[in-house]
């Protein structure tokens, strides 16, 4: 048997990762089990990307991501419901969406974002389409 000397953090850490593991296995596990599991379940990123990301949590608090490893995740969720066809992005130009609204803003429209506004426009043209589609059929079984 080899001796692994730990900080007291990792050492915190690999025992609330037994807790869980036995909590999820239903049986005894050792601090191999944990490394293992940890290592099987962990994804290496470059330092510069971790970083990129710890600074924009810093700058961006009110979105209300408060460690990187929820970033991540909430990120990757999003690109597989992407790729998964559940949703389309659309990109806009930042320069364009700030007009888009500072227009809305300042013509008292019914909107109350450039977000509201595309929603109802997409919601508006699914319902003309839907009545359409309804008069095309009903003139068919004329």
């Amino acid at each position: 048997m080899k001796t692994l000397r730990i900080s007291d953090d990792a050492h915190q850490k690999l025992t609330g990762m037994l807790g869980e593991i036995t909590a999820q296995t239903m049986k005894m596990q050792t601090y191999t089990d944990a490394i293992e599991s940890m290592l099987s379940q962990s994804v290496v990123l470059p330092p510069e990307l971790l970083n990129e990301t710890q600074n924009f949590i810093e700058a961006n608090k009110q979105l209300g991501y408060t460690t990187r490893e929820e970033f991540i995740r909430d990120a990757i969720r999003f690109r597989l419901r992407t790729l998964n066809e559940q949703y389309e992005c659309l990109e806009i130009a930042k320069d364009d969406y700030e007009k888009l609204q500072q227009a809305i803003q300042d013509m008292d429209t019914p909107f109350r974002s450039v977000d509201d506004f595309i929603d109802q426009q997409i919601q508006n043209l699914l319902d003309k389409h839907e009545s359409w589609k309804k008069q095309k059929e009903d003139y068919k079984k004329r």
